[in-house]
Parts: C-alpha cells; structure tokens; sequence
C-alpha cells in the first residue's frame, strides 16, 4: 500500500506506509506517511510479470462503482483538489468489508464477549498488526513490558482523566464507573509508565519505517511529537493487517480488517482498547478532542484499494487516482492537523485545502518515484492511463523498462503536476502553529527534493530509484525555516517558485 510515511508529517499535515511509510505506505503511507510510510504493499504474482502483454488487471472495481465515488467528491478552493471525505460507493470491497463485520459481530455474540472485545484470526500470540516483519525491523519484541491486565487498568485510568460525557457511558466497559475510580500516587505512577513505554515503541517503529519523517518528528514538541508517533503506528499496523504474509484468499485479511474498524469505533465512542499501542491512540483521542475518526476509517477504504480484486491496480484518469491519493495520505494530513494547531486567524477548515494538496504531493512523488518498482515488482501502475495515451507511453515499455523521449516528456508534465500542490500546499505552512511550521515545511522541502533527484536521473524511475540521502536532509533544514518565516513570501530564496497567496 502506498502510504506516504512523510505524508503524516506532513499534513500535514498523513505520504509508501503507513505501507506510509513506504517502507507507506503508513500507505507509498504515509503516511502518518508522511512519512515516508510509504509502506510496503502487498505483492501480487501476475502473468503479465513473465510475459508482456500485461494489460492484463486484477481490478475489482467497476466504472459506475468509481463514477459514484468520484462525484461524491468536494471540490475545494481553486478547483484543484478533491475532498472525498466519507466518501464511500456500493462496491465489492464495501460489501466484502461488510460481510466480514457480520461475522464479527456474529462470533463476538456467540462468544459473550464484551463491548471492547473484537475477534481477530490473526496469531493470537502477536499484536493486531505489528507482525514478524515489524518486530524484524524494530530489533526486538514489542508491548511485553505490560500485561493484558495492565492494559485494561491502564485504560481506565486514561479514561478517568477525560471530561464527563466524553465517552459513551453505556457502553459495557462501564466508563463511568472508572471516572469515578479512585487511583493512588503509585498507581498513577505505574500507568504513566507504561504509557511512556508505549510512546517509545511507538518512536521506535516511526524510527524504523518511517526515517524521515522521524526526523521531522524530532523538531515537534513532546506531547505533538507523541501524538504523531501514536497515529503513525495506528497507520502502520492498519498497512500490516492487509499486507501481512497469508493463503489463496483475503478472508482473513478482511476479518482482521473488520475487527480493526469495529476496535477503533469503540476507541473513538467509549474509550475501550486491546494493546499497549491503543493506549497511545486512547491518549491522543483524550488530548486532542476534536481529532475526527473519519479520516482513519477513510484510511481503512484506501487500504482495500490495493487489494487485488477488491481495488485497482490501474487507473484510468487523474480524478481516479486523486480518490487514491486522498485515502492513503490525504487522511494523514487530516489525522494530522488537530495534533499541530492553527495559527491565529485560522482554523482547520480553512487549513484543510493545504493539507489535501500536501497529500496529493507526497503521494505523486512516490508514485513518480516508484514507476519501475510498481510494475515489475507488484504488476501496478497507479499512473492515469489517459496521461500515457497522451505522451505516447505505453504499458509495455513501462514493464519492459524502456526510457525515451516520450517517457521523459510524460514525467515532465507529472513533476510540474506534483509541485503544483507542494505550492498550494505550502500556503498552509503559515496556518499552523508556529512550533510545527518547520517540521512540515522541512517535510515538505525533503520530499520534493526527491522530485528534483528524478531530474537528475534524467527523469529515469524505470531502472532508478530517486534517493535523497541523511545529509542532505539535514542540509535542508536552514532552508526550511527560512521558508516558514514572513519575509520568504516576498523574498524567496534562489531557485524557489513564487509563493501562492
């Protein structure tokens, strides 16, 4: 999946995966991309991968099925973004996804089990989502350091700190009774220590996955850094659940699924959770109020459309793939926004356009970055198809990897597209808090340097791999707080395009 890892520092707001990161890419994430979660994303075994006729698809989604989502879309100011928000058309990954709660449910009731508990068919011996291939990337066993007790008085404890009414009170965890609780010194102690353990594995996996955007974290504030660790490890493990290793089918993966959505739905209502990691979420829901639960479950949606025969694996226009973009890493930006604050004079509504079109720009450059790899490794090209057919670019020489004059002309006119956003997205810079204005714009300036390695590549993404390496990250940063200061909206730096006002 392509989360952007980037994305979510994004938002920047989340922009390779989330699967962000791309490893999303949370996901090409990201992202709490952002990140560069672009996370990695499930590899498909296609003919077309032996033998190039390979137009060959495994699209599970009809043109109506899309024609109804697209014109549910909101176009913002400028015309030049798409808020799909909640969007959701009556499609075979819906209905799949559907299917799968009622089993859910089903065995919950059956069971007796409680209000907070979900059934899962993953390996009950692992955390939901933090698979083999993540403790492998992180170095060592993660949430053993609190037991499923633990946990759960943990939880209430977080529970007893929010404001009455802010959980849903008949719900069976019997919140409000735990408001009520009474906690000693030592206790409270004991489970502020575990909610910092938990933070610091959340850093380690954002560490892991997710380097740059880590990075950018690190300029954050504390509680902001966190918070921002807390959504990316709820985005990765969302990219794990649908990427993780399994049979012939995706019934498993769509019951994991399921059980993911209905886990967070009790989170967001009454505060229940299952996992070490929930308590980080548990406190960032507590902390930051007005974080909506829309752009995860939108997440959720933009997961499925990497799966195959329940999403695309080819799209036809840039409005298709704007939907895409949108549910992988624009819901990062939104996951994002209350987390680093608006400056005065603005709120969110007003910064949301910018968040999008940061979205839309960490998710193009993963795709322009990844061409290659896409196709020969996953049997994907997320590029419009009405995009090639006007350059002359053809399927085949993309699998074939063959760069010419009509290839260059195409990925010409793409980066000019992608900075077109990194433009309207830089507007919003100025809408944020002043603490977070430089981990976004440093964000921001890093992955669109990626665009300008492409160049240098002589615009060649079918046997390269555009690469901006540690130092020169760190090299940016002066740059980047130069740009979040007034005086570069009149005076920008050399090279640097006019800002929009």
């Amino acid at each position: 999946m392509k989360f952007s890892g980037l994305t979510l520092a994004l938002v920047l707001s989340a922009a390779n995966a989330f699967t962000l990161p791309r490893h999303s890419t949370l996901a090409k994430s990201t992202v709490i991309g952002s990140l560069s979660l672009s996370c990695g994303r499930r590899a498909t075994s296609l003919n077309s991968l032996v033998e190039p006729s390979r137009s060959s698809s495994a699209s599970g989604r009809t043109k109506d099925e899309i024609a109804i989502e697209l014109a549910s879309g909101k176009i913002l100011e400028g015309g030049q973004v798409i808020d799909f928000s909640s969007v959701k058309g009556d499609s075979k990954a819906e209905t799949a996804l559907a299917e799968a709660r009622k089993v859910v449910m089903q065995s919950r009731t059956k069971s007796g089990m409680k209000h907070e508990s979900v059934v899962t068919v993953s390996d009950q011996n692992q955390i939901l989502g933090i698979n083999d291939d993540v403790i492998k990337e992180v170095g060592h066993e993660l949430g053993e350091f609190a037991d499923p007790e633990m946990v759960q008085n943990c939880a209430s404890y977080l529970r007893s700190t929010a404001p009455a009414g802010f959980f849903d009170e008949s719900s069976n965890n019997k919140e409000s009774s735990f408001r009520s609780q009474e906690f000693s010194a030592a206790e409270k102690m004991e489970f502020d220590e575990i909610l910092r353990k938990a933070y610091i594995e959340s850093g380690e996996v954002t560490s892991a996955f997710a380097k740059t955007f880590y990075l950018g974290t690190q300029l954050l504030p504390e509680v902001s850094r966190e918070a921002i660790w807390a959504i990316y490890v709820w985005c990765r493990r969302t990219d794990e659940i649908v990427d993780a290793p399994r049979g012939d089918d995706d019934e498993d993966m769509l019951t994991d699924l399921s059980s993911w959505e209905i886990r967070l739905e009790n989170l967001w209502n009454s505060g229940a959770v299952e996992d070490v990691f929930d308590l980080c979420l548990l406190d960032v829901r507590i902390r930051y109020p007005n974080l909506p639960i829309v752009p995860f479950i939108d997440m959720v949606r933009g997961m499925l459309m990497d799966v195959p025969d329940l999403g695309q694996d080819r799209y036809d226009t840039f409005d298709e793939l704007h939907l895409y973009c949108y549910r992988v890493a624009g819901t990062v930006g939104l996951m994002s926004m209350p987390i680093f604050g608006c400056a005065p004079g603005y709120n969110e509504d007003a910064a949301r356009e910018p968040a999008l079109s940061l979205g839309v720009a960490f998710q193009l450059t993963n795709i322009l970055r990844d061409i290659g790899e896409d196709a020969t490794t996953r049997g994907r090209i997320y590029i419009p198809r009405k995009d090639m057919e006007e350059f002359g670019v053809t399927e085949e020489q993309i699998f074939a990897q063959r760069v010419d004059e009509n290839f260059v002309n195409f990925m010409k006119f793409q980066i000019e597209r992608a900075r077109t956003y990194y433009d309207r997205a830089r507007r919003g810079v100025f809408m944020l808090a002043e603490e977070s204005r430089l981990p976004v714009q440093a964000s921001l300036d890093a992955y669109g340097e990626i665009l300008t390695k492409i160049e240098e590549n002589n615009y060649d993404t079918l046997t390269k791999r555009a690469y901006v390496d540690k130092w020169e990250k760190m090299l940016i940063i002066p740059f980047s707080w130069y740009r979040t200061l007034e005086i570069s909206k009149t005076l920008p730096l050399p090279g640097d395009r006019p800002f929009l006002m």
